[in-house]
C-alpha cells in the first residue's frame, strides 16, 4: 500500500483554556514570536501561531463549550497536545488516496484553515494521534 507524499511537519497544535494565559510562557520563557490571533467561527476556535526558527506551535482556544476542541479540553482537564499538522501538495488528491486505502477521515473534503485548506484524519488511523493535513495557499 502506498501512502501520500506528506511534506514537513508544519506545526504542533496545543489546545488551551485561554490564549491570553498560555502565550506568555511561549513568548517570555521559550522565546517564540507570537503571530496574529485568528478566529475560525465555523470551527469555534481562536488560534495563534508561535514560531522560532523552523519550529511552529499553534495554540487553540475554544470559543464555546460545545465545539470539538472544547470537548477535547474538557475530557483532558488541562492544556495538552491536540494534533500534528503535515503539509501536502494537493489535499484533495491526498484525501482521495487515503479514503481509497481505508484510512478513516474526519473530513472527506478540505475546509478553510488559517494558512490554507485543511482536513483531519481520525485518531484511530494514526495510533490515537489526530493528524491535520494542510495545503498552503
Amino acid at each position: 500500500m502506498s501512502g501520500i507524499d506528506a511534506g514537513p511537519l508544519h506545526h504542533v497544535g496545543v489546545v488551551v483554556p485561554s490564549l491570553a494565559d498560555a502565550i506568555p510562557f511561549y513568548r517570555d520563557v521559550l522565546g517564540y514570536a507570537v503571530g496574529k490571533e485568528h478566529r475560525l467561527d465555523e470551527q469555534r476556535v481562536k488560534v495563534v501561531f508561535l514560531s522560532k526558527r523552523d519550529s511552529r506551535v499553534e495554540l487553540l482556544e475554544p470559543t464555546d463549550d460545545e465545539s470539538g476542541v472544547a470537548r477535547f479540553l474538557k475530557e483532558r482537564g488541562r492544556a495538552t497536545t491536540h494534533h500534528l499538522c503535515f503539509e501536502v501538495a494537493d489535499l484533495t488528491v491526498a484525501l482521495a488516496r487515503l479514503s481509497a486505502q481505508g484510512i478513516e477521515l474526519v473530513d472527506k473534503t478540505p475546509r478553510r484553515g488559517v494558512e490554507g485548506m485543511v482536513a483531519f484524519l481520525h485518531p484511530r488511523a494514526a495510533s490515537g494521534v489526530l493528524i491535520e493535513l494542510l495545503q498552503r495557499v
